[in-house]
């Protein structure tokens, strides 16, 4: 994988004209393994603070969490608990990064739905997202539920009009950018519960 090898970058760090990624099902999404290496990865969080992963892992394990969006009815209730567990996990030496693939704006959506303080990167052509082996594109039936019931709008909230998605997965990743540990469940009902996360660091 080329990771952030290219020839001209916008002031995130992101290709100006990225390769086009291989749209996937879902059950062409298989996520890193444990033992797994994590190429380095950076982006920008709610609050303009510029986070990277190299330097995270130099001050312990890494948490990794995947949210679809502010639309989704699961996954507000999801960040709510990680951050009622923010402390136990600073507590244990440990970070977390939340990673979406919905814009800023919509980030805001989220921050004022679940009141989060942990850093959440909107993952820019969706770069994060295929490093980890999370991305997929929605069947049909599902994209219209969602853009329509749910009201997500995802050919204009994201970083293009493909409407795809992460599986809403957690990686735990040691201070050698190994995978230690991973929730990955295809069904996106079932989430990793911050007692799992806990137990893991």
């Amino acid at each position: 994988m080329s990771g952030f090898i290219t020839l001209q970058t916008n002031e995130s760090g992101l290709p100006l004209h990225p390769r086009k990624m291989k749209s996937k099902t879902i059950k062409e999404s298989h996520g890193l393994s444990v033992g797994n290496k994590v190429i380095d990865f950076h982006g920008t969080d709610q609050e303009g603070n510029k986070i990277q992963l190299s330097e995270l892992l130099k001050r312990g394990k890494v948490v990794v969490v995947f949210y679809r969006g502010q639309w989704c009815p699961l996954c507000i209730p999801h960040l709510r608990k990680l951050q009622d567990g923010l402390m136990y996990l600073i507590g244990k030496g440990a970070s977390i990064l939340i990673i979406t693939p919905e814009k800023q704006e919509n980030i805001q959506k989220t921050i004022l739905k679940t009141n989060i303080k942990i850093p959440i990167i909107y993952d820019e052509n969706y770069k994060i997202m295929e490093i980890f082996d999370v991305a997929f594109v929605p069947g049909k039936g599902l994209r219209v539920m969602y853009n329509t019931m749910l009201r997500a709008d995802l050919k204009h909230s994201q970083s293009d009009d493909s409407q795809t998605l992460p599986v809403p997965a957690t990686f735990i990743i040691d201070t050698d950018s190994r995978i230690i540990w991973r929730h990955f469940d295809c069904d996106y009902k079932k989430r990793a519960i911050i007692e799992e996360i806990l137990n893991q660091l």
